[in-house]
Protein backbone atom coordinates (compact mmCIF):
# COMPACT_ATOMS: atom_id res chain seq x y z
CA UNK A 1 0.00 0.00 0.00
CA UNK A 2 1.03 3.61 -0.53
CA UNK A 3 0.32 6.67 1.62
CA UNK A 4 0.58 10.32 0.63
CA UNK A 5 2.32 12.26 3.41
CA UNK A 6 2.23 16.07 3.25
CA UNK A 7 4.58 18.29 5.24
CA UNK A 8 3.84 22.02 5.51
CA UNK A 9 7.08 23.44 6.89
CA UNK A 10 10.75 22.72 7.43
CA UNK A 11 11.68 20.66 10.49
CA UNK A 12 8.40 18.80 10.44
CA UNK A 13 8.62 15.07 11.15
CA UNK A 14 6.60 11.97 10.39
CA UNK A 15 7.57 10.80 13.86
CA UNK A 16 5.43 8.05 15.31
CA UNK A 17 3.13 8.02 12.27
CA UNK A 18 6.12 7.32 10.06
CA UNK A 19 7.23 4.56 12.42
CA UNK A 20 3.80 2.90 12.33
CA UNK A 21 3.63 3.11 8.53
CA UNK A 22 7.08 1.54 8.23
CA UNK A 23 6.11 -1.23 10.66
CA UNK A 24 3.17 -2.05 8.38
CA UNK A 25 5.37 -2.09 5.28
CA UNK A 26 3.51 0.82 3.69
CA UNK A 27 5.25 3.00 1.11
CA UNK A 28 5.41 6.70 2.02
CA UNK A 29 5.12 9.26 -0.79
CA UNK A 30 6.36 12.47 0.89
CA UNK A 31 5.35 15.80 -0.62
CA UNK A 32 6.34 19.30 0.56
CA UNK A 33 4.03 21.70 -1.29
CA UNK A 34 5.27 24.74 0.66
CA UNK A 35 8.45 24.42 -1.42
CA UNK A 36 6.46 24.39 -4.67
CA UNK A 37 6.27 20.61 -4.97
CA UNK A 38 3.09 19.47 -6.70
CA UNK A 39 0.28 17.55 -5.02
CA UNK A 40 -1.67 14.80 -6.80
CA UNK A 41 -4.90 15.80 -8.48
CA UNK A 42 -6.88 12.91 -7.00
CA UNK A 43 -6.60 9.85 -4.74
CA UNK A 44 -6.08 7.17 -7.39
CA UNK A 45 -2.38 6.50 -6.74
CA UNK A 46 -2.64 6.34 -2.94
CA UNK A 47 -4.45 4.27 -0.33
CA UNK A 48 -4.46 6.95 2.38
CA UNK A 49 -3.31 10.49 3.15
CA UNK A 50 -1.73 12.19 6.17
CA UNK A 51 -1.21 15.96 6.52
CA UNK A 52 1.13 17.30 9.21
CA UNK A 53 1.36 20.62 11.02
CA UNK A 54 2.84 23.95 10.03
CA UNK A 55 3.38 27.52 11.15
CA UNK A 56 0.76 28.92 8.75
CA UNK A 57 -2.97 29.05 9.39
CA UNK A 58 -5.35 26.83 7.43
CA UNK A 59 -6.67 29.88 5.55
CA UNK A 60 -3.35 31.57 4.66
CA UNK A 61 -4.06 31.11 0.96
CA UNK A 62 -2.54 34.52 0.17
CA UNK A 63 0.83 33.28 1.50
CA UNK A 64 0.53 29.60 0.62
CA UNK A 65 -1.79 29.27 -2.40
CA UNK A 66 -1.60 25.47 -2.29
CA UNK A 67 -3.69 25.28 0.91
CA UNK A 68 -7.06 25.45 -0.80
CA UNK A 69 -6.09 22.63 -3.14
CA UNK A 70 -4.74 20.58 -0.25
CA UNK A 71 -8.04 20.96 1.60
CA UNK A 72 -9.94 19.83 -1.51
CA UNK A 73 -7.63 16.83 -1.87
CA UNK A 74 -8.30 15.81 1.74
CA UNK A 75 -12.03 15.95 1.02
CA UNK A 76 -11.54 13.87 -2.14
CA UNK A 77 -9.74 11.14 -0.18
CA UNK A 78 -12.51 11.23 2.45
CA UNK A 79 -15.26 10.99 -0.15
CA UNK A 80 -13.42 8.12 -1.84
CA UNK A 81 -13.59 6.16 1.42
CA UNK A 82 -9.85 6.32 2.03
CA UNK A 83 -8.17 6.86 5.38
CA UNK A 84 -7.15 10.46 6.06
CA UNK A 85 -5.22 11.89 9.00
CA UNK A 86 -4.80 15.59 9.72
CA UNK A 87 -2.54 16.64 12.60
CA UNK A 88 -2.63 20.19 14.04
CA UNK A 89 -2.71 22.34 10.86
CA UNK A 90 -3.81 19.17 9.08
CA UNK A 91 -6.84 18.87 11.38
CA UNK A 92 -7.74 22.50 10.71
CA UNK A 93 -7.48 21.89 6.96
CA UNK A 94 -9.68 18.80 7.25
CA UNK A 95 -12.28 20.85 9.11
CA UNK A 96 -12.06 23.56 6.44
CA UNK A 97 -12.42 20.97 3.68
CA UNK A 98 -15.75 19.81 5.09
CA UNK A 99 -17.21 23.22 5.91
CA UNK A 100 -15.92 23.90 9.42
CA UNK A 101 -14.70 27.34 10.45
CA UNK A 102 -11.10 28.06 11.39
CA UNK A 103 -10.67 29.90 14.70
CA UNK A 104 -7.49 31.96 14.44
CA UNK A 105 -5.38 32.95 17.42
CA UNK A 106 -7.96 31.98 20.04
CA UNK A 107 -6.76 28.67 21.46
CA UNK A 108 -3.07 28.70 22.40
CA UNK A 109 -1.57 25.54 23.87
CA UNK A 110 2.09 24.60 24.15
CA UNK A 111 3.73 21.59 25.76
CA UNK A 112 2.32 18.33 27.02
CA UNK A 113 -1.37 18.49 27.94
CA UNK A 114 -4.11 16.07 28.80
CA UNK A 115 -6.72 14.98 26.26
CA UNK A 116 -10.00 13.31 27.20
CA UNK A 117 -12.22 11.23 24.96
CA UNK A 118 -15.90 11.96 24.48
CA UNK A 119 -18.42 9.13 24.73
CA UNK A 120 -18.09 8.66 20.96
CA UNK A 121 -14.32 8.77 21.24
CA UNK A 122 -14.37 5.91 23.73
CA UNK A 123 -16.12 3.80 21.08
CA UNK A 124 -13.83 4.87 18.25
CA UNK A 125 -11.31 2.24 17.09
CA UNK A 126 -8.50 4.78 16.68
CA UNK A 127 -8.87 7.20 19.59
CA UNK A 128 -9.72 4.48 22.12
CA UNK A 129 -6.37 2.80 21.41
CA UNK A 130 -4.73 5.30 23.77
CA UNK A 131 -7.28 4.93 26.57
CA UNK A 132 -10.06 7.20 27.78
CA UNK A 133 -7.56 9.97 28.64
CA UNK A 134 -3.94 10.48 27.68
CA UNK A 135 -1.18 13.09 27.38
CA UNK A 136 -0.02 14.53 24.08
CA UNK A 137 2.16 17.37 22.86
CA UNK A 138 0.35 20.55 21.78
CA UNK A 139 1.66 23.52 19.83
CA UNK A 140 -0.99 25.75 18.27
CA UNK A 141 -2.94 28.98 18.59
CA UNK A 142 -5.68 28.13 16.06
CA UNK A 143 -8.51 25.65 16.20
CA UNK A 144 -11.74 24.89 14.32
CA UNK A 145 -15.44 24.26 14.58
CA UNK A 146 -16.74 20.78 13.83
CA UNK A 147 -17.96 20.27 10.27
CA UNK A 148 -21.52 19.11 9.78
CA UNK A 149 -21.68 15.34 10.12
CA UNK A 150 -18.40 15.08 12.04
CA UNK A 151 -18.17 12.89 15.14
CA UNK A 152 -16.62 14.70 18.12
CA UNK A 153 -13.99 12.38 19.62
CA UNK A 154 -11.79 14.28 22.08
CA UNK A 155 -11.61 17.46 24.14
CA UNK A 156 -9.82 19.23 26.98
CA UNK A 157 -10.47 22.35 29.07
CA UNK A 158 -8.49 24.62 26.73
CA UNK A 159 -9.79 23.45 23.35
CA UNK A 160 -13.19 21.84 22.96
CA UNK A 161 -12.47 20.19 19.61
CA UNK A 162 -9.30 18.17 20.02
CA UNK A 163 -10.28 15.39 17.60
CA UNK A 164 -13.03 14.40 15.20
CA UNK A 165 -13.84 11.82 12.56
CA UNK A 166 -15.75 12.36 9.35
CA UNK A 167 -16.67 9.68 6.85
CA UNK A 168 -15.28 6.18 7.23
CA UNK A 169 -11.82 6.99 8.54
CA UNK A 170 -10.90 10.67 8.08
CA UNK A 171 -9.48 11.91 11.40
CA UNK A 172 -8.53 15.40 12.51
CA UNK A 173 -6.38 15.60 15.65
CA UNK A 174 -5.35 18.99 17.00
CA UNK A 175 -2.59 17.51 19.18
CA UNK A 176 0.84 16.37 17.96
CA UNK A 177 0.65 12.70 18.88
CA UNK A 178 3.24 12.02 16.17
CA UNK A 179 5.79 14.03 18.16
CA UNK A 180 7.63 11.51 20.30
CA UNK A 181 10.34 12.66 22.67
CA UNK A 182 13.10 12.80 19.97
CA UNK A 183 10.90 15.08 17.85
CA UNK A 184 10.06 17.36 20.79
CA UNK A 185 13.74 17.63 21.72
CA UNK A 186 14.62 18.44 18.12
CA UNK A 187 12.02 21.22 18.14
CA UNK A 188 13.51 22.54 21.40
CA UNK A 189 16.86 22.99 19.64
CA UNK A 190 15.56 24.24 16.30
CA UNK A 191 12.92 26.65 17.60
CA UNK A 192 14.64 27.85 20.78
CA UNK A 193 13.93 31.54 20.15
CA UNK A 194 10.29 30.93 19.27
CA UNK A 195 9.76 28.71 22.31
CA UNK A 196 11.32 31.26 24.65
CA UNK A 197 8.79 33.76 23.36
CA UNK A 198 5.92 31.39 24.11
CA UNK A 199 7.10 30.05 27.47
CA UNK A 200 10.34 31.51 28.87
CA UNK A 201 10.58 28.67 31.43
CA UNK A 202 9.96 25.74 29.08
CA UNK A 203 13.53 24.93 28.09
CA UNK A 204 14.90 25.40 31.60
CA UNK A 205 12.23 23.13 33.03
CA UNK A 206 12.16 20.70 30.12
CA UNK A 207 13.81 17.80 32.01
CA UNK A 208 11.10 18.11 34.67
CA UNK A 209 8.32 18.18 32.06
CA UNK A 210 9.81 15.24 30.19
CA UNK A 211 10.20 13.14 33.32
CA UNK A 212 6.52 13.68 34.12
CA UNK A 213 4.96 13.31 30.67
CA UNK A 214 7.21 12.02 27.89
CA UNK A 215 6.96 8.27 28.42
CA UNK A 216 3.17 8.27 28.65
CA UNK A 217 2.82 10.62 25.67
CA UNK A 218 5.14 8.47 23.54
CA UNK A 219 3.17 5.32 24.33
CA UNK A 220 -0.17 7.00 23.60
CA UNK A 221 1.11 8.52 20.36
CA UNK A 222 2.42 5.24 18.99
CA UNK A 223 -0.83 3.46 19.92
CA UNK A 224 -2.83 6.12 18.05
CA UNK A 225 -0.53 5.96 15.03
CA UNK A 226 -0.78 2.17 14.81
CA UNK A 227 -4.55 2.28 15.21
CA UNK A 228 -4.93 4.82 12.39
CA UNK A 229 -2.62 2.82 10.13
CA UNK A 230 -4.85 -0.21 10.78
CA UNK A 231 -7.76 1.66 9.12
CA UNK A 232 -5.93 1.86 5.79
CA UNK A 233 -7.42 -0.38 3.11
CA UNK A 234 -6.00 -1.15 -0.33
CA UNK A 235 -7.24 1.22 -3.01
CA UNK A 236 -9.04 -1.55 -4.90
CA UNK A 237 -11.09 -2.38 -1.81
CA UNK A 238 -11.86 1.29 -1.29
CA UNK A 239 -12.96 1.64 -4.90
CA UNK A 240 -15.21 -1.42 -4.66
CA UNK A 241 -16.73 -0.06 -1.45
CA UNK A 242 -17.38 3.36 -3.01
CA UNK A 243 -19.07 1.79 -6.03
CA UNK A 244 -21.21 -0.40 -3.76
CA UNK A 245 -22.31 2.64 -1.74
CA UNK A 246 -23.13 4.54 -4.93
CA UNK A 247 -25.09 1.55 -6.21
CA UNK A 248 -27.13 1.38 -3.00
CA UNK A 249 -27.78 5.13 -3.14
CA UNK A 250 -29.03 4.83 -6.70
Amino acid sequence: MRVLAVENMNHSSLGQVGAALQEAGIEIDLRRPFTGEALPGDSREHDAMVVFGGEQSAVDDHIHPYLSGLARLMKTFTNDGKSVLGICLGSQLLARAHGGDNLLGKTREFGWHGVELTSDGKQDPVLSAAGDAFTSFEWHSDSFTLPQGAVHLATNPAVANQAFRIGRAAYGMQFHFEAGTPVVEGWNRTFETVINGIDPDWLRRYPEHAARHAQQADAAGLALARAWVATIQPAAAGGDRTREMASVGA
